[in-house]
């Protein structure tokens, strides 16, 4: 079966986040971690199934959504997950603040590992926690934990460590290796892992292979709050609709007290959603991954053709992390929206100097884009600036 990722969608004047930043502004929106194509024909055709039904009330999870991820778990992951270990979130934001509050005390901590998504620095601090902080660091063409920094990071009063498999930003998919390294820190430092894995089913490296955590240490799985969700891959994130896999029951029993009252019920549209999508919507996820790794090359190429810009291999998401700290410029996002197109700032995921690309969009606008990039770095070069005059370093912390 065919699927259209060419044509364009307009998400002007729709209420979009990622497009009204700039409503009337001659700027391509390359941001937020939105796509911009639609949604499965399956899961249209869900969704307009379920709002015939016309009643929307309070929803809990009806079986077949449950059974939909038990079985998701089982055939993709080899990984066999018992139904009473799923709690519903709408949202990452609200999972990873309830977990910063379901574990510790106030004043406790969680370590993070930027560059990271921007939510996992702000929800320690909304709950009444601190962060510490133990950055990635670039290993010639791969970001890697620093487990040395991180073993010399963390305190008596460190609690948590939030973890992001497959990496967002920097497009990792952790080894075996590299897992069992996190599932022995933990258990050494009595930590909580909560690992955002809803980039999980975005892997566009053959050689890469996503592992949960939680299944392949058992004896870390009672310490685990694995989160999930089809919000990226299908781009239903307006829909909300997100779960944590929580094996052990003092744990989730600590989760649950900490959403009650706070975190809001999911709507029946997103059981709809995530049932079909597990269900019905595997030939479209093979074509989605496709068409991802012809647009990854392609920014692979742009950034390849301009000096002072550096990108490592992307191994999954739709996201690719790019250096600009050699570009000859003070802040390399306000330059790229002066030339037309809108990245997200490195700044807010803890590295200065480094932007996020969204490259899931059509063909035609992605090209676009790069394109304006690509023409900005000349244009900077013709104007006799120098690419090596940025702010330099290699960790960019």
């Amino acid at each position: 079966m065919d699927f259209d990722f060419d044509t364009p969608v307009d998400r002007r004047n729709t209420g979009s986040i990622k497009w009204d930043k700039y409503r009337a502004r001659d700027v391509l929106p390359m941001w937020v971690a939105d796509m911009d194509f639609r949604a499965p024909p399956a899961v249209l055709r869900a969704l307009r199934e379920r709002v015939e039904h016309g009643i929307f009330g309070y929803t809990a999870a009806p079986d077949d959504v449950v059974d939909a991820v038990v079985a998701m778990c089982a055939e993709r992951f080899d990984w066999h997950i018992e139904r009473d270990w799923l709690l519903w979130f709408p949202g990452l934001n609200s999972a990873l603040t309830a977990t910063c509050r379901a574990i510790g005390e106030d004043g406790d901590e969680a370590l993070v590992l930027p560059p990271v998504y921007p939510p996992f620095l702000l929800a320690a601090p909304r709950s009444r926690r601190r962060n510490v902080v133990s950055p990635l660091v670039l290993d010639g063409q791969r970001w890697v934990m620093d487990f040395e920094h991180m073993q010399a990071t963390v305190s008596a009063r460190t609690r948590l460590l939030l973890f992001c498999n497959p990496h967002n930003p920097v497009g990792r998919v952790y080894d075996e290796r590299e897992l069992l390294q996190v599932a022995e820190f933990c258990e050494r430092n009595d930590l909580v892992l909560c690992s955002d894995d809803v980039h999980c089913d975005l892997v566009l490296d053959p050689a890469a292979r996503y592992r949960p955590l939680a299944r392949l240490v058992p004896e870390v799985a009672a310490r685990t709050i694995t989160l999930l969700g089809v919000g990226k891959t299908y781009n239903l994130a307006g829909l909300h609709c997100g779960y944590a896999i929580v094996p052990d029951p003092g744990l989730r029993e600590r989760l649950q007290a900490a959403m009650s009252g706070v975190v809001a019920y999911i709507n029946p549209l997103s059981y709809a959603a995530t049932r079909t999508a597990y269900r019905e919507c595997a030939a479209w996820r093979e074509a989605l991954l496709d068409y991802l790794r012809g647009n990854c090359a392609a920014v692979r190429a742009a950034v390849d053709a301009c000096p002072g810009l550096r990108i490592t291999p992307i191994e999954a998401t739709y996201l690719a992390w790019i250096d600009a700290r050699a570009l000859p410029v003070d802040d390399p996002a306000a330059f790229f929206e002066h030339a037309g197109v809108g990245l997200s700032d490195g700044r807010d995921f803890g590295f200065p100097g480094y932007l996020r690309l969204n490259f899931g969009c059509p063909r035609v606008q992605l090209d676009a884009a790069l394109r304006r990039m690509v023409e900005a770095v000349a244009a900077l070069r013709h104007a006799g600036a120098r690419p090596g005059n940025g702010t330099g370093g290699e960790t960019g912390y």
